[in-house]
Parts: structure tokens; C-alpha cells; sequence
């Protein structure tokens, strides 16, 4: 793979890193760090978010998209340090979604006007590929106007093949952090950053739209883990890229770590919209528990996607990645009016629509 760094020179052109990522959409590795060493100084995030909305607008209008969240296991086989659904953490209340349950999601789904389900969970191998491929059949034949996204972690090549013939349209893989070290300790031994890459890339290859995605402030995170993160997206070039500041879990060994900076999120939103003007942005989950505008805040600054939850009620506690999730009020589907005014006091409208990539 090409460092983004040797695709041009990087001689003195007058043209600081600002103005690269404004005007020419990309950045090198160093300028990626000369930009993130100013994410305190308010003018340029606000310059940055103003031409982010811009770029947005351009592509998508003020269209805010829907995905329809439904977290169907919360059994996990890894170990991820940071996750409260890992593996090792007993305290975890496990459960499984039937087929029956997943369909009636998207049924009521359907009814609020979703067009895109996304099926979440951790890596459960009960979830064979038959059992899946049973699954992703029966939500494009009950659905066939809607996309499907997938969100169940790494898988062969083969098995991904698999999902796309049944009629899986999208996957959701979030490489957590592109810095080796930084990859090494966030996972236990085994789970390797050149897997995760290597899942990312054969989900291109088979024609996938692809998200990909970081933890913002996770443990260990620095500044040139950032731009490794922002190197890495540009030689990707996912249809979609999901960023959240990191929260930590009280049943994990990083239960004491400070939350992610709700600041540094949003200005790497406008970053990450100016790096990929098409991209689908989705103001998170995360950013909404972080702060209680933190999604309205993410669509100022350059976001367009929200993923409210269609899981049944009595099991949206138990898909606890981090403490204090939000899964109630406007993040449940039912109050999709809440959220839709929410996106209005922003300037934007939530529509009914299945939000492809429009590249």
C-alpha cells in the first residue's frame, strides 16, 4: 500500500495543512499531526466545521440517514481489552436474538420508516453462516427495498462471499486504531491489526460498502496513532467511517481510563468529512452519551447518518459495550419524532430514505 504521504510532494508550497485538507481533500502523515496539534484553537474548528457542513450539503443536502440498530448477541468470542461484552467479563448477561425476533425488528422497523437495518453483535459463533445467510434471505425477501449492514466482526474471506450473494449490501468493521503498538494494546494476543486490514480490504473486494472506524481518546491513543488512523482512511477510502470518544467499562481492565474528548471527536468529524467529501458520517451512539447534544453536534459538524435502536427494550441494556449507554428516550426507535426534531434544530432533516454512498 502507498503511503498517502509519497502520492504528492511535500514541499513548502505556502499551503499549510488547513488549507491542504480544505482545498485538496488529503493529507500526509506529518501534516495530519500539524493539524491535530491545533485541535484547541476554536477559529480553525470552526472553520473546519463550517466547510465540512458545506461539503456535506453538496453531496447529501441537509439529508440526515436512518439506520435501524439491531444488536442481535451480545456473546462475544475476543477479549477485547476495552469492551464490556468481551469474553472474559463474567458478569456479562448473555442473550441471542432468534431469527423470528430479528424479523420482527425490522417489521416495526419498517413500520417507523427505516430503510436500512443494521445487524450488530459481537463475534458469535452459534451465528453460523448458514444460520446467517438464513437470516440476511429472510430480511431481503421480506424487505428487498431496503439495505442490509452487517456489524459481526472478522470473517474469511469466503464467509464474507457468503453474506454478499445472500444480499448483504454494507459492513461495518471499525478498525479500532491503525498504529501497530496502539492495536497490540487494545487486544489480547492473537487479534492482529493486519487481520482486521486484511477483512477490511476483502470486504472492498467483493463490493461491499465498507465502514470502517476509531475509538477517539482510547487508552494508550496518541497523537500519531491519530494520524496513522487518518492515513490509513485515506488509502481505505470507506463509504462509511464511525468515530466515538472512547467510554470506558467498569468491567474491563481500562474501567478507570478518562472518557474520550467529546471536542477532539467533532473536529476529527470535520476531518474526516473533508479527507472523504462522499463519506457517510454517523454522529454516534458514543458521541450522544458523551454529551446529551453530542449527536446535533455531530451533524454541525459535518455528519449525516444516526442509528437509533430497533433492538427489543429488554435487551438494549445488555448489549453494554461501555458504561452508561444510551438506549432509551430519542435513541429508541419509537421516539423517532424526538430525533427528528432534534436533526431539525440543526438545520437538517431525518428522512425515510436508504442513504446509499453517492459515489
Amino acid at each position: 500500500m502507498q503511503d498517502v504521504g509519497e502520492c504528492y510532494s511535500e514541499e513548502d508550497d505556502g499551503m499549510d495543512a488547513a488549507e491542504r485538507l480544505i482545498n485538496e481533500h488529503k493529507l500526509s502523515r506529518s501534516e495530519c499531526m500539524e493539524l491535530l496539534a491545533r485541535v484547541d484553537d476554536a477559529a480553525l474548528a470552526a472553520k473546519l466545521a463550517a466547510e465540512a457542513v458545506s461539503l456535506r450539503w453538496k453531496y447529501y443536502g441537509n439529508k440526515v440517514y436512518t439506520r435501524g440498530l439491531i444488536e442481535f448477541t451480545n456473546y462475544c468470542k475476543n477479549d477485547c481489552y476495552y469492551c464490556g461484552i468481551r469474553h472474559g467479563n463474567i458478569n456479562a448477561v448473555r442473550y441471542r436474538l432468534s431469527r423470528d425476533e430479528i424479523l420482527q425488528c425490522c417489521e416495526h422497523g419498517y413500520e417507523l420508516g427505516f430503510r436500512t437495518f443494521v445487524l450488530q453483535g459481537g463475534e458469535d459463533p452459534w451465528y453460523t453462516d448458514e444460520r446467517m445467510e438464513e437470516i440476511i434471505r429472510s430480511i431481503k425477501t421480506g424487505w428487498p427495498d431496503c439495505a442490509l449492514m452487517l456489524s459481526i466482526g472478522e470473517k474469511s474471506y469466503d464467509t464474507y462471499r457468503r453474506f454478499r450473494e445472500a444480499g448483504a449490501d454494507r459492513y461495518l468493521l471499525r478498525h479500532e486504531t491503525a498504529n501497530e503498538a496502539h492495536y497490540c494494546y487494545l487486544h489480547p494476543a492473537g487479534q492482529t491489526l493486519r487481520a482486521r486490514k486484511q477483512c477490511l480490504y476483502d470486504l472492498k473486494a467483493l463490493g461491499y460498502q465498507v465502514g470502517a472506524g476509531f475509538m477517539v481518546g482510547s487508552p494508550g491513543q496518541t497523537v500519531e496513532c491519530l494520524a496513522d488512523d487518518l492515513v490509513f482512511l485515506q488509502e481505505l477510502r470507506p463509504e462509511m467511517v464511525g468515530i466515538g470518544p472512547f467510554i470506558p467499562h467498569h468491567d474491563t481492565r481500562f474501567a478507570h481510563e478518562p472518557a474520550g474528548s467529546v471536542a477532539l471527536t467533532l473536529f476529527l468529524l470535520s476531518v474526516i468529512r473533508l479527507l472523504l467529501p462522499k463519506v457517510l458520517l454517523p454522529a454516534t451512539t458514543a458521541l450522544g452519551t458523551a454529551d446529551p447534544r453530542g449527536r446535533e453536534k455531530g451533524l454541525m459538524a459535518g455528519a449525516n447518518v444516526v442509528m437509533p435502536n430497533l433492538s427489543p427494550v429488554k435487551n438494549r441494556k445488555q448489549y453494554d459495550l461501555y458504561d452508561n449507554k444510551i438506549c432509551t428516550g430519542e435513541e429508541a426507535a419509537e421516539c423517532r419524532g424526538c430525533l427528528a426534531q432534534r436533526v431539525a434544530s440543526v438545520g437538517c432533516e431525518l428522512v425515510t430514505e436508504r442513504g446509499d454512498f453517492c459515489g
